[in-house]
């Protein structure tokens, strides 16, 4: 998700982090250099873990592909809100 739709808060602004000047820039001064130690500080939660969260900009996220089925419902009675559990990461390829 970092590499597809990540965005870097740079002066107040949203950046695509679409070159690792961007990171090193901001970042720099806490040895992260690249988007692949901005992700590597995010899943392990090491000791710049709130630097890099701070400096990373919301996912939006699409609709899923074809649409919701009912949004009013919850998930476990056919709906599309509520605890997915292991399947999230379906959801989350339709939505990308």
């Amino acid at each position: 998700m970092v590499y597809k739709r990540g965005y870097g808060k740079v002066q107040g602004r949203r950046v695509p982090l679409s070159e690792n000047a961007v990171v090193e820039a901001s970042l720099g001064e806490k040895d992260i250099i690249c988007v692949e130690d901005v992700v590597h500080e995010v899943v392990t939660g090491g000791d710049n873990f709130k630097a890099v969260t701070n400096f990373l900009w919301p996912f939006k996220l699409n609709t899923p592909t074809g649409g919701w089925k009912k949004k009013t419902n919850h998930f476990t009675e056919g709906g599309d809100y509520g605890n997915r559990e292991d399947l999230i990461n379906k959801l989350v390829q339709a939505m990308i």
